[in-house]
């Protein structure tokens, strides 16, 4: 597979019934326990192939660390969270690489397998089917309101609850439904990785802002203005493909909000709903229907009609 359809990891076909899924992701630390960033970020590493239907296999460590201002303890609990959620995941850590670098930065390269029949791509949308997520949005305002030290302790526990939850149970009910198209919601928002995946299938979509799973405390943090700036480019790349109607600016935020570690967002034809969701919440998998796609209105900026 190539880059076109902005898929959430590389894929290389190495024998007829096996491929290769290979990803890499790391970022600056979203919250104040150092243990709990190498969770989030390995969480969010590993989630790129649990989006193609993949099972984790390999991973490598990606680390910047100022080693003059931080003390290597400190780095010794951020690797001790990211080897944590490896382990929870059965991915085998088998190496990496570190600089020095004046801001801390954390991450991973995963390799892992897919079967190629049982692959899941942006571009198999197919008009009709549901939309489901399988986590509730909110990660970019709470983030940001934790680094503002404005968050509520509470607020912040159900976030990083939510950022360290593996992708797996999500994914492999996906692939027991014959689910074909999914993504990952994390920097672009649930608004941009549902264009991504309109824009790849040649669809629309109409969304329901009242079915969309909330973190707690998210929509206040909105209202109260905590918004980053990777959110405030998500919603202006919006304006050209959502028909927001009379939505209010804080639920147009959280449907921008930038992620981390978010849900999958699954497209799922409708005779397969019910045994997707029945699955899902037998596995404790906070899962919501949210919408459905639909064939694209010709001479439309608007792929996404909100309600």
């Amino acid at each position: 597979m190539g880059i076109a359809g902005a898929d959430d990891a590389g894929v290389y076909r190495i024998a007829d019934d096996l491929a290769l899924v290979q990803t890499v992701d790391f970022f600056t630390p979203i919250v104040d326990d150092a243990r709990d960033w190498g969770r989030v970020a390995a969480a969010n590493a590993l989630s790129d192939v649990y989006a193609m239907g993949g099972t984790p296999l390999t991973a490598l460590q990606i680390v910047g660390w100022p080693r003059d201002r931080l003390p290597f303890d400190l780095l010794g609990d951020v690797l001790d969270g990211g080897t944590a959620v490896l382990a929870e995941a059965n991915c085998t850590l088998v190496g990496g690489h570190s600089i020095d670098d004046p801001e801390p930065k954390y991450g991973l390269a995963v390799t892992g397998l897919v079967r190629p029949d049982e692959l899941m791509t942006n571009a198999a949308v197919a008009p009709g089917d549901v939309l489901v997520l399988t986590k509730p949005i909110g990660t970019g305002v709470i983030s940001t309101a934790i680094k503002a030290g404005t968050c509520p302790a509470d607020v912040s526990t159900a976030a990083v609850a939510s950022m360290t939850a593996l992708n797996a149970p999500a994914s492999d009910a996906a692939r027991r439904a014959g689910v074909r198209a999914a993504t990952d919601v994390t920097g672009f928002g649930l608004l941009g990785h549902l264009g991504e995946m309109l824009l790849a299938s040649g669809l629309d979509a109409d969304l329901d802002s009242r079915a969309v799973p909330l973190l707690p405390g998210a929509l206040t943090l909105a209202e109260s203005g905590a918004v980053s700036g990777g959110t405030r480019r998500n919603l202006k790349a919006a304006e050209g493909m959502v028909d927001f109607g009379t939505l209010d600016g804080p639920m147009r935020t959280l449907l921008a909000d930038a992620q981390t570690s978010g849900g999958l967002l699954l497209a799922v034809p409708q005779d397969r709903v019910d045994g997707l969701l029945a699955y899902l919440v037998g596995n404790d998998v906070p899962a919501a229907v949210i919408g459905a796609a639909r064939p694209a209105a010709p001479h439309r900026e608007a792929r996404i009609r909100l309600r």
